[in-house]
Order: structure tokens, then C-alpha cells, then sequence
């Protein structure tokens, strides 16, 4: 961390903040990354806001428990965090019932990253953000490696539904299906695509549409309340992602089987998780339940499906065939890449890629809370994500983070326990069988 010294004291304490949440905000070794860095942060905060948004809760907390972590009224800290929140630098959650409303740290991702560059206008200079957000990102490992380096990963692939035929799957469930995510969702909301805009502003981007980044549920009702986005309807929003399937892009939902909060729909020229993929060789999107396979009776060899598949994970490979002077080409698919968005098989003339189960389908965590926590775990942020909460939260804190604890994998569980140096922590998580009988 030897350049934390060139920055304000205000950003040091902000950026060691990041550090208990799901995803820090690592400092990186390249200079010009680290200039990029240095950049973002004073672009989006402005001294006082990162001295108070370097106290805020990493997990959402009502005004009073905020206003008591922090040490100012309630009545004063209100504007303050209305101030925080229009910036996308931290964000209240509204309950859709009772209305209550709690506060918590915006993340680097998905969190104060898309909300600069979400809107057109604002008090953010898009083009200086884009440039600082690209030289960090791309311009060194760190930040890359700290989002997508461990085996938990924010987003998910949808497999085209188009893609599968006509005939149903019944072993498909509602969770891998986007037009189920989307019509489950109590509301919705589309903004401009953070990774597009961004593009643009670098003289990079793509002829795919801008305003088509969906949210749904509490991500749908932030977003239309800051005005990060606008609300929109069930059907514009079903809408929209039939659009999208027909433009080739792939959709990549929240990471969590219930009450997912976006869903994007992405390119692989522009996307920023795909361009993890494609640039750091990194597992960035958990892909879907399905594989790319080819039906060599009926292919042509055209290509098609590789130039279209925006992770590369298709390569055409020449094949003797007898009878023939000249070798054909045929697909050869990656299956450790491949996503299973079913874009190959959509844009296939002889129906000869298509979409068929993997063997295993792949792990997606049940909530928001198990995903948060396989994060910590992986990224060894377990101990300051637990206690620093905990402390702030209480016993029924406490106790969801055990529950949930303990429905992890042994491996897993084995890894928490060494990470949280409690006596408590390490009791309640040998007192059960790992369910998975390893």
C-alpha cells in the first residue's frame, strides 16, 4: 500500500473501508492503474463524503444504527446520506411493505462503478470517469483478480430460452429462465449500460442499444428513486430482453437463485465482465446449466458460431473428411469457457449447435447473504465482514450469518473457521454434518 501516502486521509480510511465489504477497491502496482485509482476516487467523493461514507455499515442498517456508528443526529446525518445516495455512494433500501428504509456502503461493484456513468448529465465528468475507470481496470490485475479471481462471482449467465427448442425442459427451473426472473419481479426499471457509456466515451463502443440494463426489485426501486434510471412495466421489460436475445448479447443476471436484483444484457467488445474473460483468461460469469455442443452431420463449417461467441470458447479446427481434397471446418467448444448463453446456437442456419445440459448443473448461491458470505470467505474479508457487523448489529445479525454459515460446504466451513479467530464462530460450525457428505 506504499501509495496511500500520496492520497488524502479521508480516501485512505474509505479505501480500507471497501475492505470489509464483498469487494474491495485494491490499490494497484502499475502506475498508470494507480493513477486511474486515484482518480475515481476524487472524481466521485469529495473529502467530507468519503470521510462519511468510510464510516457507513456494509450491510444495510437503519438511520439510527447508522447515526450511532457514525456519531452524528439523525435529523443532521439524514441529508448527508440523501446526499451519498444520488451519487450512487451508498444506497437506501427501502422495504416494500413497511416502508422502512435502511442505508449501506455502495460497493466498487455492482455499486459506485455503474452509478457514475449510469446517467447522461450529472455533476460526474463522464468522459475524465470513463478514462480512469478503463486505465484502472484494464491496466493492471488487481482490481480484476479481487472481483473475479475467487469461485464466487457477482453475475450469471441466462441461457437464451430461445436457444433450447420448443419442447419445455422440465427440470428447468424458474431461476435460470430470464423471462421468469423478469415476470416474478415486483418492479422493474432500465438504464443506460454503464459498460456501453463508458465505451463511448473511449471512442470503443459497439451499435448495441445503450438504454438496456435492467433492474429488478430493491436494485428496480433505487434506481428509478435516485434517478439512476426510469421505471418501466413488466412488458417494456420483457420487451427489452427479447430485444436483446435477438441482438446477440448475452444475459447476466444477479448471482443469487432468489430475489435477483438486475439483469444485464452485454457484449463481448464492451462488457466488463466478459472482457475479464476474454482479457485475464479469469472465470468472471458463472455460466449457465447449459453447454454448446455441435451436431457435425449438419454443419457447414461456416463459422458463424465462433465469431458470434463473445468469450472465444468456439474454435473452428480443420477435419479430414474422405473423398475430399480439402479440409473442412468444424466448432471444437471450450466447455471449462463456455458460458451457455445459446448465442452460437441462435445464430447457427443449420441448427447444428445446439444447447444441452451440463453434466452438473452449476452452484448459484440461494440469496444475497450466502453470496456476500462465500465472497468474504473466498476473499479472506470473513473475520472484519463478521465482527465488524456483528458488533454494529447484534445477535440476529449474528445468528443469520451462522445459519447461513453453516449451510456451506465442510471445506468451506473449514476455511470460515480459520479466518474468525471465536471460540463461538468455531463451536457453532463443527456442530453440524457437512450436508454434502464430504
Amino acid at each position: 500500500m506504499g501509495h496511500l501516502r500520496q492520497i488524502k486521509q479521508e480516501y485512505r480510511a474509505l479505501v480500507k473501508r471497501l475492505e470489509a465489504g464483498t469487494v474491495a477497491f485494491p490499490e494497484p502496482q502499475d502506475p498508470g492503474a494507480w493513477e486511474g485509482w486515484r482518480e475515481i476516487l476524487e472524481i466521485l467523493y469529495e473529502p467530507a463524503d468519503a470521510a462519511l461514507a468510510a464510516r457507513l455499515p456494509v450491510m444495510p442498517s437503519d438511520l439510527a444504527g447508522v447515526a450511532a456508528r457514525v456519531g452524528i443526529p439523525a435529523e443532521q446525518l439524514k441529508p448527508q446520506l440523501d446526499r451519498l445516495c444520488d451519487r450512487g455512494l451508498a444506497l437506501d433500501l427501502v422495504h416494500p411493505v413497511t416502508g422502512a428504509t435502511k442505508y449501506v456502503l455502495a460497493p466498487p461493484v455492482i455499486g459506485f462503478f455503474e452509478f457514475s456513468l449510469m446517467r447522461t448529465h450529472d455533476h460526474v465528468p463522464k468522459r475524465r470517469m470513463a478514462e480512469a475507470l478503463d486505465a484502472y481496470t484494464r491496466g493492471d490485475e488487481a482490481f480484476v483478480r479481487e472481483v473475479f479471481g475467487g469461485e464466487t462471482v457477482i453475475g450469471r449467465t441466462l441461457v437464451h430460452e430461445t436457444a433450447l427448442g420448443e419442447d419445455p425442459l422440465p427440470d428447468m427451473l424458474d431461476w435460470e429462465r430470464a423471462t421468469a426472473v423478469v415476470a416474478d419481479a415486483r418492479s422493474w426499471a432500465v438504464a443506460h449500460c454503464y459498460c456501453r457509456h463508458k465505451a463511448g466515451h473511449l471512442g470503443k463502443a459497439c451499435a448495441a442499444p445503450t438504454e438496456n440494463c435492467l433492474s429488478l426489485n430493491g436494485g428496480a426501486d433505487f434506481v428509478a428513486r435516485r434517478g439512476f434510471g426510469r421505471a418501466i412495466g413488466k412488458s417494456e421489460a420483457l420487451d427489452i430482453l427479447c430485444a436483446a436475445r435477438a441482438g446477440g448479447l448475452v444475459q447476466i443476471a444477479d448471482n443469487v437463485q432468489n430475489r435477483p436484483t438486475y439483469i444485464c444484457n452485454c457484449c463481448g467488445c464492451c462488457c466488463g465482465q466478459l472482457l475479464a474473460i476474454n482479457q485475464f483468461d479469469l472465470a468472471a460469469v458463472k455460466p449457465s446449466g447449459f453447454l454448446a455442443q455441435s451436431a457435425t452431420a449438419q454443419c457447414s463449417g461456416c463459422s458463424r458460431c465462433s465469431r458470434a461467441c463473445p468469450v472465444t470458447a468456439i474454435t473452428m479446427t480443420a477435419q479430414r473428411t474422405e473423398g475430399r481434397p480439402k479440409n473442412e471446418l468444424r466448432p471444437a467448444v471450450d466447455g471449462e469457457r463456455c458460458l451457455g448463453c445459446g448465442i452460437c446456437a441462435e445464430v447457427c442456419p443449420r441448427d447444428a449447435m445446439r444447447m444441452h445440459r451440463r453434466p452438473e448443473r452449476p452452484f448459484v448461491p440461494q440469496n444475497a447473504v450466502e453470496r456476500s458470505l462465500r465472497m468474504v470467505i473466498e476473499r479472506g474479508h470473513l473475520a472484519q465482514f463478521l465482527f465488524d457487523e456483528g458488533a454494529g448489529r447484534g445477535m440476529r445479525f449474528l445468528n443469520l450469518v451462522l445459519r447461513t454459515l453453516l449451510r456451506l460446504p465442510g471445506a468451506q466451513r473449514l476455511v470460515a473457521s480459520r479466518q474468525v479467530a471465536s471460540r463461538f464462530v468455531r463451536a457453532a460450525l463443527a456442530r453440524v454434518e457437512d450436508p454434502t457428505g464430504g
